[in-house]
């Protein structure tokens, strides 16, 4: 940290603690050179991740977005916004951790989908069948098809 006022490369911190946000750490110093004090801010530098939509224009991710696509889904089902929340912020950490700058928009719906079937297969099914743009009642009872399927695949006592 360079010094504003003898520009000296050497400081040592008198003092840390965390500014009103949270996110910030406020740090007092003391330059070695001159021995004056000034105060520095740290805080997390947050990449922005890009969504690759499919007609391959890009957009910040954006986690209100997904959210309201699991609300609409989950509406006048018995889902708490709990649960909804909870199942947003988890997309949120595993797009944030995948460490990568850019991410489709396929792969965040099937995120949803996987996580939506879990929690509501009827809000699973009304997100399914925007996202995966159901041309006919064909491809709708295909999708359900599989759920049953699926379904009596699994263990009892779920």
């Amino acid at each position: 940290m360079r010094c504003l006022y003898c520009n000296c490369t050497e400081s040592k911190v008198i003092d840390s603690r965390s500014a009103d946000d949270e996110r910030t750490i406020r740090r007092r110093r003391e330059c070695m050179g001159c021995g004056r004090r000034f105060t520095t801010y740290e805080t997390i530098e947050v990449a922005p991740i890009l969504v690759v939509k499919n007609d391959g224009t890009r957009q910040a991710f954006d986690l209100g977005k997904v959210k309201r696509g699991v609300i609409k889904a989950c509406e006048k089902r018995p889902v708490p916004i709990e649960k909804i929340d909870e199942l947003a912020e988890d997309i949120a950490k595993q797009v944030y951790n995948s460490m990568e700058q850019e991410i489709s928009s396929k792969q965040i719906g099937e995120m949803v989908m996987e996580r939506l079937q879990k929690l509501d297969e009827v809000a699973y099914v009304r997100y399914a069948s925007v996202y995966r743009s159901f041309k006919d009642i064909s491809s709708f009872m295909a999708e359900l098809q599989k759920m049953i399927e699926k379904k009596q695949g699994e263990p009892e006592g779920r």
